[in-house]
């Protein structure tokens, strides 16, 4: 999908053309610019990942619930984060074919579909047994075959074999340094860290055992469960 502006007249479906709207006027500002990420946006279907009472929120600039109306006050991490988002870790990952995935976090399965469509294999970890089956089933329902969910809590928890990239779709304290080691030489790692108000993203790589960290940028994300919080008392 890195059409220029001037061919949406070609897109008879209204889906199609929300979906061409959102990587053009979305994605593409937020310095996404890596070709196989933006044409992977173009093929998975968004939509097909979010709860049909929230379908008309599938390509806006904004976190999409996955639970219902009702249930959202006790439940309002179970979301998924705006397309920019998850398009711009995409972008600056650069998942390759061969590669291994680990995601933290499953929600629906559409990251982890995205990973799928980059990587070799993916295996995805979520602690919320309602969400693993969400993600189970879209995935399925998509045709997804190389990505796997797998109930665990990615603060503890760690698949044995290595990963060349992990993850983490939420945001945590700090980063674990259980997940630091599963990391291969040359992986990637990205994480949302920091506490509100201010989230920064951090892009670990590990080359020679050793870990180099950048922020790339910044952005809040909702909190992933199961990771330590910091103590609420100070001295």
């Amino acid at each position: 999908m890195t059409l220029p502006l001037n061919r949406l007249q070609e897109f008879t479906h209204p889906a199609d053309v929300s979906r061409f709207n959102m990587i053009e006027q979305q994605i593409r500002p937020w310095r996404v610019d890596d070709t196989a990420v933006l044409e992977l946006l173009g093929r998975v279907k968004r939509e097909h990942f979010v709860p049909e009472a929230f379908q008309a929120l599938a390509f806006m600039d904004l976190q999409v619930p996955l639970v219902s109306e009702d249930s959202l006050q006790h439940h309002p991490d179970w979301c998924m984060v705006p397309p920019k988002i998850e398009a711009r870790m995409l972008n600056d990952l650069k998942v390759q074919p061969h590669e291994r995935v680990l995601e933290i976090g499953a929600g629906s399965g559409y990251m982890a579909a995205l990973l799928g469509g980059l990587g070799r294999e993916v295996i995805s970890l979520e602690i919320e047994p309602e969400l693993v089956r969400l993600a189970q089933g879209n995935l399925q329902k998509n045709q997804i075959a190389n990505v796997q969910v797998l109930q665990a809590n990615g603060a503890t928890e760690v698949p044995a074999g290595g990963f060349d990239v992990i993850v983490v779709s939420g945001s945590v304290v700090e980063v674990p340094p259980l997940l630091l080691a599963a990391l291969n030489e040359g992986g990637r790692l990205m994480a949302c860290v920091g506490q509100e108000p201010v989230m920064r993203m951090q892009l670990v790589r590990k080359t020679n055992d050793q870990y180099a960290v950048t922020t790339p940028w910044d952005f809040n994300l909702p909190r992933l469960q199961g990771f330590p919080e910091p103590s609420g008392f100070e001295f």
